[in-house]
């Protein structure tokens, strides 16, 4: 275990030693506030969204503020040589390498959580005695929630999402001058294609995509769950994508791939659980709610790209809207067969029209009508980061 640790660790030896690429994200700074108060911080999001990555920064952050390195334990929970170790027996050997007492404060950063045996009891302890900062990551929400509810009270959790725009140009190292505004556009509609996974934005390799969500799909859900008919999954999956940005009917999927209504629930939920899909129900009574289908949307518009193609560049626009705003829990408006995009939960009405579309004099109606705090037609990149500015400002 010692030397595994020490793998993970290399700033016990040299305080520097941190990956080259370690690219600040917008997350960072949400991390940054949670630094000090007694909370368990729970970070989410698909697999190698780059939650890895933050907890480092974070790591690297502490030292640099001036504690002792050894002060900060990093661990993957799912490599092989640790799983025959509970977390307290990791955190002892720990503070027994580096001689710290066990009242002595000291900060944990635990990847993938899920994969140690009863992790909320262990952390739970862990907050109980008072002697540490947990940060602990996972990709699968249905295995957090199995174990959560004994830290209720205690957690708090972010989830992180794909690189917005901005992030993606300073992971290419694109630097727009004012000068040269007019090249945004592009740049813009380059990102809706490639999307935002940290790794593929720097590689360009497709075949880290497919080797990604082959891994998610195959070992993630198919292996832990036990499910035998890979195919059918895959091709769930492929329909999934095929959909995203429209709304889904479980008995529809169900009779495409000729499986029961209950495997293709089962699926969805799998697929949700892992991050690969965002579901999103329609605003109105409960009852409206749980009779409507879901509006679904894909993880990251450059996944759905590779899988579909590069084609309904306002529904990619959409996905992208959707994932800046999820944090305001939205939710579609339909009436009348007439459809507006979102409502979030302040109510704030938002329709997403890519670049020169106009609304139908159906939706104009809809829109003009409806009740609302604020509306707002997004055509572009700006309208949404022009909208987020005022919210942030607004809450402030």
């Amino acid at each position: 275990m010692r030397k595994s640790l020490y793998r993970f660790n290399p700033w016990w030896e040299q305080p520097t030693a941190f990956p080259e690429q370690l690219h600040e994200r917008e997350a960072l700074n949400q991390l940054r506030q949670q630094l000090n108060n007694k909370q368990i911080i729970f970070i989410t999001g698909l697999r190698r969204i780059g939650k890895s990555s933050l907890m480092k920064l974070m790591i690297r952050e502490i030292i640099q503020s001036g504690q002792k390195a050894q002060l900060c334990l990093y661990v993957s929970l799912d490599d092989y040589n640790l799983l025959q170790y509970s977390i307290l027996d990791i955190i002892e050997e720990y503070r027994s390498i580096h001689k710290l007492k066990n009242d002595e404060f000291v900060y944990l950063f635990l990847d993938e959580i899920t994969f140690a045996k009863d992790f909320s009891i262990q952390l739970k302890n862990l907050y109980d005695q008072g002697h540490c900062k947990i940060f602990a990551s996972s990709s699968s929400s249905s295995l957090m929630k199995d174990q959560q509810a004994l830290l209720t009270g205690r957690s708090s959790t972010f989830e992180i999402l794909p690189l917005n725009f901005d992030e993606f140009l300073k992971f290419r190292n694109i630097n727009i001058k004012i000068a040269d505004q007019h090249l945004l556009k592009d740049y813009f509609n380059e990102y809706l294609s490639a999307g935002g996974i940290p790794e593929y934005v720097l590689s360009n390799d497709d075949a880290y995509i497919r080797e990604l969500m082959d891994n998610i799909i195959y070992k993630d859900i198919a292996a832990l769950h036990g499910i035998r008919s890979l195919q059918q999954l895959k091709d769930y999956f492929l329909l999934l994508m095929e959909r995203s940005g429209k709304t889904l009917s479980l008995n529809k999927i169900a009779k495409i791939l000729g499986i029961s209504t209950d495997t293709s629930k089962r699926y969805f939920e799998l697929f949700c659980s892992t991050y690969i899909i965002h579901p999103m129900s329609r605003n109105g009574k409960l009852n409206e709610q749980l009779v409507s289908p879901k509006k679904i949307y894909a993880c990251d518009t450059g996944i759905r790209t590779y899988y579909t193609g590069q084609r309904d560049w306002g529904s990619l626009f959409e996905n992208y809207v959707y994932l800046r705003i999820k944090h305001k829990k939205p939710g579609y408006i339909y009436e009348n067969q007439t459809e507006i995009d979102f409502l979030t939960e302040d109510k704030d009405l938002i329709e997403c029209k890519f670049h020169n579309e106009e609304l139908s004099k159906k939706q104009q109606a809809l829109y003009d009508k409806f009740p609302a705090r604020n509306k707002f037609i997004m055509r572009e990149e700006a309208d949404i980061e022009n909208y987020l500015r005022f919210y942030q400002e607004f809450r402030g």
